[in-house]
């Protein structure tokens, strides 16, 4: 079970991956994740990645090419070309939808916002991570890791 502590960055809807299969030209190509969290690779047909590591799908590819008999020894890329976004809502200056920053943490994300508003209740913010349509949430402090596709939500503080 993945919680918001878990740092390992997972695929998922949205994420656009460049695999290289060498050998395999038709393969070799840039795909993004579907909303159902599939791609289609020419001659291996559609694979469910949504919750694999870059490292997962590469083993899973060519396992895939073994048992087609089509490479016994695949060698086989994966890299994130571009993330999916990550979300802040509340009390920033400009809430809404942001590209993903490797590295980056709630307080970098804020500043991607515009800041806090003077309302905001820096404390308290909740972080929202979805997995395979299951969301975790948890309080955050400003050094807390933000992944592509997490919401932040910063609540207006009570004085």
């Amino acid at each position: 079970m993945q919680s918001v502590a878990d740092q390992t960055y997972h695929l998922g809807p949205g994420d656009e991956l460049r695999i290289v299969v060498y050998g395999f030209d038709q393969i070799t190509n840039a795909y993004t994740v579907s909303d159902a969290g599939t791609i289609s690779l020419p001659m291996l047909s559609s694979m469910d990645v949504e919750g694999l590591s870059t490292a997962d799908l590469e083993e899973a590819i060519s396992g895939a090419l073994r048992t087609r008999d089509l490479a016994p020894r695949a060698s086989v890329s994966v890299q994130v070309q571009k993330f999916r976004p990550f979300y802040i809502l509340g009390e920033v200056q400009r809430p809404g939808q942001y590209p993903y920053v490797p590295g980056m943490t709630v307080l970098t994300a804020v500043s991607i916002a515009g800041g806090y508003t003077f309302r905001a209740n820096k404390r308290d913010t909740e972080l929202v991570r979805t997995r395979k349509n299951v969301s975790y949430r948890a309080r955050a402090g400003s050094d807390a890791r933000v992944l592509p596709g997490d919401t932040l939500l910063v609540p207006e503080a009570w004085f």
